[in-house]
């Protein structure tokens, strides 16, 4: 286990590695000019070079990487270029809302998936199986943005029971307030990504019932949905939480999109703010803070896979 845990480490920080790198190399490459954009249009060629200077800008490409990865490594991620705010506290700020959004997102996907996943599956052949499987595949091709509206057109024009836009200023001292600002992008995230999700359960439930050891249970007295439950959720519950793990990337991508329908500060509108902006120590910050969070659960995962995976600890 601990040769396996540190093989994964290893793994971590080099795709951390390679995607500092894949980062800061593409964001060079993009048009447009920060030191321009600060200088403003009646800026004169001197004074750009001069803002260029200051910032480090015109400092050779490696030299400027290895500065900010330098910096990355003892938790500096630098400075907003047009502001001077510290990269790392505005990522602490705006990640209490998608860190929480992202969490309430996964929590709706698994009550969706895992119950009405098993469900079809057992149901398989009959009017409600059959129309719990159609309405997965129709809900995982729904567009989280068309679905964001119409969830806030129900709940807050018509039934007025939820906030359409916004999170408080207070923040989490109110957390009532909070949690409710985040209940309906957190239902447009699940829904959507539960579908799509639920549609693996539902074949690894099949895949699971025609198991000899679920055969076994069954013919030793218990019922085919006892079976199910005692002897072939398990395995059911490796490819949840594989295909969980698959499926972070696409809640954060979801986030970043949902934040901008319901107006929220989190990482996700600071981000496509960023980018309009050319700020590009904050998009840097912001790029390398999601895609480690993606490589840090998909770590996770691997690490539950392999501790309740008995074939794995075998093989390792």
């Amino acid at each position: 286990m601990i040769r396996y845990l540190l093989t994964r480490l290893v793994l971590l920080a080099v795709g951390l590695l390679l995607a500092s790198a894949l980062i800061f190399t593409v964001l060079r490459v993009l048009p447009g000019d920060v030191a321009q954009l600060i200088a403003g249009t009646q800026g004169s060629a001197a004074q750009v070079a001069a803002i260029r200077e200051q910032l480090g800008l015109d400092r050779p490409l490696p030299e400027q990487y290895l500065s900010w990865i330098g910096g990355v490594l003892t938790g500096d991620l630098g400075s907003s270029l047009l502001t001077g705010a510290p990269v790392a506290d505005q990522l602490w700020q705006k990640a209490q809302v998608t860190v929480p959004l992202g969490i309430l997102s996964m929590l709706v996907a698994l009550l969706i998936a895992v119950p009405f996943g098993v469900l079809s599956a057992v149901r398989r052949g009959r009017a409600d199986g059959t129309a719990l499987s159609v309405a997965s595949q129709a809900l995982a091709a729904v567009p989280v943005v068309w679905a964001g509206m119409m969830l806030a057109v129900l709940f807050a024009v018509v039934l007025g029971w939820l906030p359409a836009q916004g999170f408080p200023r207070s923040g989490w001292r109110t957390p009532d307030l909070a949690l409710r600002s985040l209940i309906l992008p957190a239902l447009t995230i699940g829904i959507v990504e539960g579908a799509m999700l639920m549609r693996f359960v539902r074949s690894a439930t099949l895949q699971a019932i025609g198991q000899d050891f679920v055969r076994t249970g069954a013919a030793k007295g218990l019922t085919r949905t006892q079976s199910l439950i005692r002897h072939g959720l398990p395995s059911v519950g490796l490819s949840i939480v594989t295909v969980l793990g698959l499926q972070v990337a696409g809640i954060v991508v979801g986030a970043v999109v949902i934040e901008q329908v319901f107006n929220l500060p989190g990482i996700g509108r600071m981000l496509a703010t960023d980018v309009g902006a050319r700020d590009l120590m904050m998009v840097q910050g912001e790029l390398l803070v999601l895609t480690g969070l993606v490589l840090l659960i998909g770590f996770v995962v691997d690490l539950v896979h392999h501790a309740i995976d008995p074939r794995q600890r075998e093989a390792a």
